[in-house]
Parts: C-alpha cells; sequence; structure tokens
C-alpha cells in the first residue's frame, strides 16, 4: 500500500464551548477568503441557516464549509458547543486530521471543552488553540492559557499532544495574532498556523474507493446524498459504488454526481480523490454511519461510535379535549414516521415503542436536545403530548447508577447562598469556588443529571439573567437517593370554557396564571401556579353575576395581574410527573395526566396507601 501527502489539503474541525465563537470565527475566515463578492450582504452566523439556530443564538447541527489559502484548500467543520448536540461532534471529528480549539478569554475551558478535547485528542487529531475574545475588558489571557495547558496535561495520552500552537484573536472584528499584546490587521496569523501546524492528509490514491458517511443531504431534486471523507481511492460520477448499512447488506447504486464544498456553495467534480471531503447523490437508503465502497471491493469500515442518552421522555399523541384542533399532523403513525425519519440524521436519538400504540419513548442527550426535537416538530405541523423528562439508568453489580455531570456556574457573588441552596437540593456536590475579587464567582459541582432536569429556569430565576452555566456528562456513579420535591403546587382549571377576567381575578389571589381572558380551558389543564405545597383547583370561567344594582367604576374594572407565558423550554422544566405538555403549532398546554379531580384524589390516595 503506498500513501501520498495531500500537500493542497487541509481538513480541520472547529470545536468549543457554547458561545466561544466558533461560528463568528467561520464567518470573519470565509469574508477574509474572498468566497464573497465584495458587494454581497451576507450578515453574521452565515452557517446558522437553521432558523432555530438563528433564534436560539447556538450552533444544532454540525457543518461543511471550504476556504481557500493561497494554494491549499482548507475543509472547515463547524461543530454544535452545547453538551446536548454533542452527537453531532462525535460524528464528523473523524473527518479532520486537525483541529482548532476555541477557548473565550474572560470564561477559559468550560465543560463541553474538555469534553470535545477529549474526543479530539483521543482520534489524534492536531490541536491549534485559539484563545478568542481577547478584547473583553475583562479578558485574562495568561491565566486562561494556563488552565488550557493544565487541560491538555490532564487529558494528553502522549507527549507531542502538549506541544500546540496559540493564536489570539478577536473574531468578531476578524484579527489574529500570535502576541496578545498586539492584534493584527487579519486572520493571517490563523490561516498561516492551520497550513504550517495542521498535518496534510496521507493517503491512499490507488485503492478501492471507501468513505464513511457522516453526515447526510436531502433535497426534493436530488434526493438523498451522502456527505463524508473520502478514506481511501477515487471515484468518478457516474461509477458504480456500493453502500454497507448496519446490518452488514450491501446495496448498489450509481453516483450521480459528486460536489465538494466551497464556502457556501457545492461545485460539482469530475473526480475525487482520497483526503477531499465530498457530497455523493444518488445514494439512496444510505444513511449516517454506513461505508460507500467500491463495487469491485465492498469492504466495510468500522461504524461510528456514539455515546448512548442520558435522558427520556414519552411522545405520544395528544389526548387532551382540544386534540385535533391545531395540529396537521396528529395521528400515531404520522408521528411515529416523522420520529423515524429523524433517526436517520439525529444519530444521538432514540425512539422505542411502547406498550401502547399512541405512545413512543424518545431518549436524548439532554433537556435541549429533546426540546429542539419537539420544536422542530410543532413547527412542521405535529400535534402530540410529552411527559417530564427523565434520566436513563443502568444496572451494574446489583447498583443501579446514574448519570453525573460535571456543571460550571459562572455568576456574581451576590447569588451564591441561593444557587448554593438550589444546587444542594438537587444533591449536587461543589468541587470547587473561585472568586476573582471582583465580584465574578465561579462554582464547579458534580450533579446528577436528574438534579438539572427544571434547573435552567431556576437559575434564570435566581441570577435574574446574570449568569452562564454550562454541563457535561462526566459518567456513571451509584443513584444518589431520593430528591425532595422542587416545585410547589399548581393552579389547576375545574371548568372546561374560556377565562374570563372575574375568574382570573379569583385565580391570582391564589397564585400566578399563565392564560389570558379569552383563552379556552378544559378540566385537568394548568392555568397557573402557587406558592403553596398543593395543586388548587379555580375555576378560571366563572362569571360576576349580574344584580340590578348599579356598580362603581372601580367596582367593573377588573385589574389583571400580566400572564405569565412560558417558552417551551421553560414547559419542559416545569412539569412534574403528574403532568403533561400538549404541543401543537399554535399553543402549548401544561395539564395534568389525569384531567378529573376525582380521579386524581384516587390516584394520591393510592400512592400514600402503597
Amino acid at each position: 500500500m503506498k500513501y501520498a501527502t495531500r500537500s493542497d489539503i487541509r481538513n480541520v474541525a472547529i470545536i468549543a464551548h457554547v458561545d466561544h465563537g466558533k461560528t463568528t470565527l467561520v464567518d470573519a475566515m470565509l469574508k477574509q477568503s474572498k468566497v464573497f463578492r465584495e458587494n454581497q450582504e451576507v450578515g453574521s452566523l452565515i452557517l446558522d441557516s437553521n432558523p432555530l439556530e438563528r433564534e436560539k443564538g447556538i450552533t444544532i447541527l454540525a457543518k461543511n464549509t471550504a476556504v481557500a489559502y493561497g494554494s491549499v484548500k482548507v475543509n472547515l467543520i463547524d461543530t454544535p458547543g452545547h453538551a446536548d448536540f454533542s452527537g453531532e461532534v462525535e460524528r464528523v471529528l473523524n473527518m479532520a486530521d486537525g483541529c482548532l480549539l476555541l477557548v473565550d478569554a474572560v470564561d477559559g475551558p468550560m465543560p463541553q471543552t474538555r469534553f470535545v478535547l477529549s474526543k479530539a485528542l483521543a482520534l489524534g487529531l492536531k490541536p491549534v488553540v485559539v484563545i478568542n475574545k481577547i478584547d473583553r475588558p475583562y479578558a485574562r489571557v495568561a491565566q486562561v492559557l494556563e488552565e488550557i495547558q493544565d487541560l491538555f496535561l490532564e487529558l494528553a495520552t502522549e507527549s507531542h499532544q502538549l506541544d500546540f500552537e496559540v493564536v489570539y484573536t478577536n473574531a468578531r472584528d476578524g484579527q489574529a495574532s500570535r502576541d496578545p499584546a498586539q492584534l493584527g490587521e487579519n486572520l493571517e496569523p490563523l490561516f498561516d498556523a492551520i497550513v504550517r501546524t495542521i498535518p496534510a492528509p496521507e493517503v491512499d490514491l490507488d485503492g478501492a474507493f471507501q468513505m464513511l458517511v457522516t453526515n447526510i443531504n436531502y433535497d426534493d431534486y436530488r434526493g438523498r446524498s451522502a456527505i463524508g471523507r473520502i478514506l481511501r481511492g477515487t471515484t468518478r460520477a457516474g461509477d458504480l459504488l456500493v453502500h454497507i448499512d448496519g446490518d452488514g447488506l450491501v446495496w448498489q447504486h450509481r453516483a450521480s454526481q459528486i460536489f465538494a464544498f466551497e464556502g457556501l456553495k457545492r461545485v460539482p467534480l469530475e473526480e475525487a480523490r482520497a483526503g477531499d471531503i465530498v457530497l455523493i447523490t444518488g445514494l439512496e437508503g444510505v444513511s449516517i454511519g454506513d461505508t460507500v465502497a467500491s463495487v469491485d471491493s465492498p469492504e466495510a469500515l468500522p461504524r461510528l461510535e456514539i455515546e448512548q442518552p442520558t435522558v427520556k421522555m414519552s411522545l405520544g399523541v395528544n389526548s387532551s379535549p382540544f386534540s385535533g384542533q391545531e395540529g396537521k399532523y396528529c395521528m400515531s403513525r404520522q408521528i411515529l414516521a416523522r420520529l423515524t425519519k429523524e433517526l436517520e440524521t439525529n444519530i444521538a436519538l432514540r425512539v422505542e415503542e411502547t406498550g401502547s400504540a399512541d405512545e413512543f419513548l424518545v431518549s436524548g442527550r439532554g433537556e435541549l436536545h429533546l426540546a429542539i426535537l419537539v420544536e422542530t416538530l410543532r413547527r412542521e405541523g405535529y400535534e402530540f403530548e410529552i411527559s417530564r423528562p427523565e434520566v436513563i439508568t443502568h444496572e451494574e453489580n446489583d447498583h443501579i447508577l446514574e448519570p453525573i455531570e460535571e456543571l460550571v456556574i459562572d455568576t456574581s457573588e451576590q447569588y451564591v447562598g441561593a444557587l448554593s441552596e438550589q444546587l444542594a437540593r438537587r444533591l449536587g456536590q461543589m468541587t470547587g469556588l473561585h472568586n476573582d475579587g471582583s465580584g465574578h464567582v465561579r462554582l464547579e459541582y458534580r450533579i446528577p443529571t436528574r438534579g438539572l432536569i427544571g434547573f435552567r429556569y431556576t437559575f434564570l430565576t435566581i441570577t435574574h439573567g446574570d449568569g452562564i452555566m454550562g454541563s457535561v456528562m462526566v459518567g456513571y456513579e451509584p443513584w444518589r437517593g431520593e430528591m425532595v420535591s422542587l416545585r410547589a403546587g399548581v393552579l389547576v382549571a375545574s371548568n372546561t370554557g374560556v377565562a374570563v377576567s372575574y375568574g382570573l381575578a379569583n385565580a391570582q389571589e391564589r397564585g400566578f396564571t399563565f392564560v389570558e381572558p379569552g383563552e379556552r380551558v378544559y378540566e385537568g389543564m394548568i392555568v397557573g401556579w402557587t406558592r403553596y405545597p398543593i395543586d388548587i383547583p379555580v375555576n378560571v370561567c366563572k362569571e360576576k353575576k349580574q344584580t340590578n344594582i348599579r356598580a362603581s367604576t372601580a367596582d367593573i374594572a377588573v385589574r389583571l395581574t400580566p400572564a405569565t407565558k412560558l417558552s417551551l423550554e421553560e414547559c419542559i422544566d416545569f412539569l412534574n410527573q403528574d403532568e403533561l405538555l400538549e404541543v401543537t403549532p399554535k399553543t402549548l398546554r401544561l395539564r395534568k395526566k389525569l384531567l378529573k379531580a376525582d380521579e386524581r384524589n384516587r390516584a394520591r390516595k393510592l400512592a400514600n396507601a402503597g
């Protein structure tokens, strides 16, 4: 076997914790490599084309692009930074020979930084460390570099991995330098480091064609396409190829077209060679993890190894009295078909059928992973109901093990007491507390994954939005015991009808409401929450009785506190075990699983008796 060096290519993955500037850096690299016309308006977050990515300000899907620097083509792989989408990171890293490890000059290494770096080093990728946002007022460049060096010392398996290049950047303004005291005018120092440090692919050009599929693309014109890095040989448009699926079955196809990535475009190729990252059309039925190979030598590559999901929830047909009124797709077969299709590209997701034909068990990497799936389905016109997420446990030597996460919180010191109390109730164990002397504190915890379910909403409430948090799963530990109840009671509608001001005013004497006057409600629907430890039935449809006595103007005008409107993530956080969230394209409704009050009372008595 004879290997050749593809010195004209560098395959680079960009990895980091969420919000450390990966996509902004890719924007600057694309703009400075003259991918766009001078008068072309491209805006920011260019690769985040998914509406949900733009709305939430995070990268959800891994994406491919490429820029030219001199005679070298740099294939860039932009990856998500949130731990819930780490499955996207795991499946695309094998396309790269090196990586840019991006670290915020203020935050320093965060939990996801550790996760992605460990994966990159395990695959033997050559890292270039990029310390970004050094223009921020509280940038602590020297300390962050020391923290990065400590992280490498902890994770490196070979001595040469401790030798890495460092580049300092202000990605927002497209500046880079080897010297943090003096930023350059452009990103040339970064491009130089990539070409000089990241190894060129060593490939077998003469062997039989072989490629591992790491992504799937679909459009109405070309149908299903496979994206991956060619590991061996060459192929041309029109060649006969096979794909080998997870069961070892071999399916024959003809490669209709082959495309390379160039900026935001896909450029057709007559021939693709080992080392190239390409998109091949005409491969109907191909899935992520399959091998595409020469018809003469159908050898399968090892399939992608993805870490298992940590949380699960039920997702099923909407069973509320308002079911089928707002959604386009409401039937179980339609929901199952859509979930099955999602499995083709969302490889960290799992879907299982249950004892009920109308309910499915969906498992993912975290609350946000499942919430993005739910939001995607509702925007496509699906109507369904979901339960509160629960952790997935394992049994080993007759002991129950649960997933444990490393949690890092950066906030103001005035919130430390309230956060510590809340995390202690959630069975978190503090492993570190760092105060920078200017009022900013970093808290480090090891906490069960179930302790983080519903915590994000509480965190935002306690800190008034003045803080950031990040977590990543670090392994399994013995079950830490039962967790105390973390939420008070709710206001439950006792009648079906339309909410009116008079009924809502009475309800607001007992708590805070979720519905406005004129909204339809049904018996068993949650219309608010209370500080009392029990659920309170309220009749928000109750109207004031009319009399023949003229009321004063102050008596006529009912003053209401504006309703609290929860987002999808907040609704999921809010749920208790005996509650469901009704999801439609237009509405989110919290409800009890048992709608009738007498049924809930009977169930509570049975639970207490047991």
